[in-house]
């Protein structure tokens, strides 16, 4: 147990959680959910551009993918900032609760802490690659 304790262990299931909620919100919401095209509509409807949400699944994807592996995890975290900024700004008018009608910023502003928390961790100690 006492190994479980140590702080490489908390890193990595940061990394790890991390990296999957990324791919749950590309792969599965963005491109099975809605489709590539639907959420480009999305973006567009509320005063994005539509390209953009192809750019945030690469991102979203790529990221997510990366951090799981524990490839240049400050590169990857701090790239998934701006998307995630850009997902509080999109929730901020539906209040504060993600359980609101179409979501609330709670959840995409934690998940940008955790981006910034990542950037500064570094991959940890199970990864792929060394930190930089």
């Amino acid at each position: 147990m006492k190994d479980l304790l140590k702080p490489e262990v908390g890193v990595f299931i940061l990394r790890i959680s991390f990296g999957v909620v990324l791919l749950a919100h590309s792969l599965y919401l963005k491109m099975m959910v809605f489709g590539l095209t639907g959420t480009a509509g999305y973006f567009s409807s509320i005063g994005l551009p539509g390209f953009l949400a192809y750019v945030v699944f690469g991102i979203e994807t790529v990221a997510g993918i990366a951090l799981i592996l524990g490839y240049k995890t400050r590169l990857f975290a701090g790239l998934t900032i701006p998307v995630l900024l850009g997902a509080t700004w999109a929730h901020a008018a539906n209040g504060w609760l993600f359980s609101n009608a179409n979501g609330g910023w709670e959840y995409p502003l934690l998940l940008t802490i955790l981006a910034f928390v990542l950037m500064t961790l570094g991959n940890g100690k199970f990864a792929i690659s060394k930190d930089s």
